[in-house]
């Protein structure tokens, strides 16, 4: 947990991304009308839940009104509201709703992070962002010592993972790589690799990721450790 905890201390105390850290201010002083009188996290967003965890869930970046606003990842926003639903049905964590980081979650067997743990302009990072932001994710990698699945939110977490697997050595991928798709799974000892739609709003009110669809994927994650 020791490690864990530095690279979370690390990761609050990031300044390398100038953008992003004048977004973040931005936002704070542009804050919705629905969280008026609440005071927004705006600074790198640290990772969370078990050090222990056999499963990480990787994100994308943190949103400008949920996770930037609380400071725990995807927590706050609609995002964390079907994510913990599915986790918790499949008995990863207490409960199955996400408001604030004081709301008594705890996650079982997980550890949530994200590529990039400062929320960008559009949701979009720059290339140069997440690169300065990856060796973090390295040294959860290398750091989250029980570690045996990976649940990639989205095909920007799928990318940056493999990127960071291959340049770092840490898992034998399949080779050529597997597109990305919804419900991909594929080995890359010492790992698992479990990919699922974003629960973005774009995806759920489009309908392209129903509740169901993400249900499955966690539930699915949940046997592959149990097999």
């Amino acid at each position: 947990m020791q490690a864990l905890d530095q690279i979370n201390k690390a990761i609050i105390n990031c300044q390398q991304c100038p953008r992003l850290l004048d977004w973040q201010k931005h936002i704070k002083s542009h804050k919705r009308a629905a969280y008026k009188n609440e005071a927004y996290w705006s600074k790198p967003v640290p990772s969370f839940g078990d050090p222990k965890a056999q499963i990480l869930v990787l994100g994308l970046a943190p949103g400008a009104h949920g996770a930037n606003r609380t400071g725990r990842l995807i927590t706050g926003d609609s995002s964390g509201d079907w994510l913990f639903r599915s986790m918790h049905k499949a008995g990863l964590c207490n409960q199955a709703s996400s408001r604030h980081k004081d709301d008594g979650l705890q996650l079982i067997n997980t550890w949530i992070s994200n590529v990039v743990h400062c929320a960008p302009p559009e949701n979009k990072p720059k290339t140069n962002e997440r690169d300065n932001c990856l060796h973090f994710l390295t040294q959860e990698l290398q750091a989250l010592n029980h570690l045996k699945l990976i649940v990639c939110l989205g095909q920007y977490a799928y990318d940056a993972l493999l990127k960071t697997l291959k340049h770092h050595s840490l898992a034998k991928l399949p080779s050529p790589k597997l597109k990305y798709k919804h419900g991909l799974q594929l080995k890359a000892e010492p790992y698992t690799i479990v990919c699922s739609y974003h629960p973005s709003q774009q995806n759920t009110f489009t309908k392209k990721l129903t509740q169901a669809m993400l249900d499955d994927v966690f539930l699915s994650a949940k046997n592959i450790l149990n097999h």
